[in-house]
């Protein structure tokens, strides 16, 4: 006897929830339901996945395998389930699509007005999130595709380019950089302040720059942000320097702020945008073309 469809999924959802109430409410069943469901994926597999214990449920090794497999086998199903919905129709239906927090308010502005002239029928659900969780997400099927950036370790996934996004120094007003046509990595040296750890720009500039992480001064701190917004607005207060993508500042990101912007040099070093999927996913082509119709926008805009 194999394990059902419903029995992975209700495996699925005791793991992440942790009771068999949250789970059972969360696939709008019963606890009893939920709790049978269990035990005959357990008599399928010929071992216990769960362990009840008082501070709730705990995998068994058996179990947390499971689980990993499972998501495996339910993403790839509604993969086949929404590829059948939308044969022969690209981007129609449902699509889920994660973007990090250093592309969507900058992207998504010019690309959702877009994508809803072309794709009429197209149910565009977004998260914006940190690229590491988007990566999980669409590992284990929860997101249809994610606009990244890279380098990251993206093992597991395939992408499509959309552009590439320059990083540019930046400093405050009356800094030595205003006096200079491109900015030489040593002014980034002393007082880099950069995004909070999580965010993938921070590794990003260190490694396209060469860069040295910022260390903690004794008397004030280290200093770090949580959003390019408020990373400018502690630039241009005197706190530091830092990198900006150019995305950003073509947004108007630092049009009010007391900054100033120029080009690194030499290399210009650049982040790569795209748009990732799972390995082996059906949303391949639609992943594809989301890029292509991205990079066009992306082309015109900078015409």
């Amino acid at each position: 006897m194999l394990p059902t469809l419903r029995q992975l999924q209700y495996l699925k959802l005791l793991a992440e929830h942790g009771s068999f109430s949250r789970a059972a409410e969360a696939a709008h069943v019963t606890q009893p339901t939920l709790s049978a469901g269990i035990h005959e994926l357990e008599r399928a597999l010929g071992a216990p996945v769960v362990d009840r214990a008082r501070s709730g449920v705990i995998l068994t090794a058996v179990g947390e395998e499971a689980v990993r497999r499972a998501s495996d086998i339910l993403a790839r199903t509604e993969d086949m389930v929404q590829a059948a919905k939308s044969a022969g129709q690209a981007l129609t239906g449902r699509f889920r699509l994660g973007v990090i927090p250093t592309i969507a308010p900058f992207l998504l502005p010019k690309a959702l007005p877009l994508l809803r002239e072309r794709f009429p029928r197209l149910k565009l659900f977004l998260r914006e999130d940190l690229t590491h969780r988007l990566i999980e997400a669409l590992k284990a099927g929860a997101l249809d595709a994610a606009l990244i950036a890279l380098p990251y370790d993206i093992s597991g996934l395939d992408y499509a380019p959309v552009s590439e996004d320059e990083l540019l120094a930046m400093a405050p007003a009356g800094h030595p950089m205003t006096a200079q046509a491109s900015a030489p990595l040593s002014m980034l040296q002393d007082g880099l302040i950069l995004l909070e750890d999580g965010h993938c720009l921070r590794d990003q500039a260190l490694e396209l720059c060469g860069l040295s992480p910022p260390k903690a001064n004794a008397e004030e701190g280290l200093f770090a942000a949580t959003s390019l917004h408020t990373l400018v607005q502690m630039v241009g207060s005197g706190l530091g320097v830092s990198l900006l993508p150019a995305m950003a500042l073509a947004a108007g990101l630092a049009n009010d702020a007391p900054v100033t912007v120029r080009p690194l040099a030499p290399g210009h070093p650049a982040r790569r945008i795209v748009v990732a999927w799972r390995a082996g996913s059906s949303r391949e082509v639609e992943g594809k073309l989301l890029a292509e119709t991205l990079r066009g926008e992306n082309q015109r805009s900078a015409a």
